[in-house]
């Protein structure tokens, strides 16, 4: 199936009689990747799928006021990380304990998950993964499974493009060292 230029998207959500039309091809093009972004970021798939849902419905009520300042996909990326942000944030306030504790949290749920099927390789790098900074991991997740730019990462976190070279650096330099010390 041929991907539709996200030009003709936004002209077709501009007129109300194909703003459904539209929508549904935005989904189409975007959702899968989105999911796989939200899932590494909060590694459960109900919660996943959950934000995934928010991020979309925000996307559609905020899209007629989309100003072509970035690209669309990095415009919706940048909804769902803020979704994902919050909704981590809420996790530690609401049980009243540091992010790094509802890492190990979703190092637990990762184990027992009934949707996560990779290997034991991939489960040590997702568990390295939750050792990092938010910040790092983000920056890890967007470079090195997402494949984007750093010019586009920086257009989703408002961060310099050297700051993210030096997190993704350091991010790969902890996950070598959490990987060689591993039992």
């Amino acid at each position: 199936m041929q991907q539709i230029d996200d030009a003709v998207i936004l002209q077709k959500f501009a007129d109300e009689r194909t703003r459904d039309e539209a929508f549904s091809l935005l989904i189409n093009k975007y959702q899968q990747k989105i999911y796989w972004h939200v899932r590494r970021l909060v590694i459960n798939h109900d919660d996943a799928d959950d934000l995934v849902q928010d991020a979309f419905i925000k996307v559609w009520k905020n899209l007629a006021t989309f100003r072509n300042d970035s690209q669309l996909y990095t415009w919706i990326y940048r909804i769902a990380t803020n979704e994902c942000l919050t909704f981590l944030n809420k996790k530690k306030k609401q049980n009243n304990i540091p992010l790094e504790e509802v890492a190990y949290d979703l190092v637990d749920s990762l184990k027992e998950g009934s949707y996560f099927n990779g290997n034991q390789a991939e489960l040590k790098l997702q568990q390295a993964l939750l050792t990092l900074p938010e910040k790092q991991r983000l920056v890890f997740n967007m470079k090195y499974f997402d494949d984007l730019k750093y010019e586009e990462i920086s257009q989703i976190l408002g961060t310099s493009v050297g700051g993210l070279k030096a997190s993704f650096h350091h991010a790969v330099k902890k996950i070598e060292n959490f990987l060689l010390n591993i039992d």
